[in-house]
């Protein structure tokens, strides 16, 4: 990647409904939806707010933001000091 190209952390956007709301369990994994997989966490958690919002009036349907930046490469936030 060249220097001039802009700092790209991959954030996936997904979600469902969970057994129960203490846990993170989703009732029904062929039921959770991807909303998207976003260049940066600002576009990700906009998504992610949106997505959310929609679904309010069920209490145990929850959406998670996914750092895959992180999991592609651990030492990442340790290089860049986030």
């Amino acid at each position: 990647m060249s220097d001039s190209a802009p700092q790209q952390l991959l954030h996936l956007v997904l979600g469902g409904e969970l057994t129960d709301l203490g846990q993170n369990t989703f009732k029904d994994l062929s039921k959770v939806e991807i909303v998207g997989l976003y260049p940066n966490y600002a576009s990700a958690y906009t998504a992610w707010k949106a997505r959310a919002q929609q679904t309010v009036d069920n209490a145990h349907m929850r959406f998670f933001i996914v750092h895959l930046h992180r999991l592609l490469d651990p030492e990442q936030d340790t290089k860049t000091g986030r």
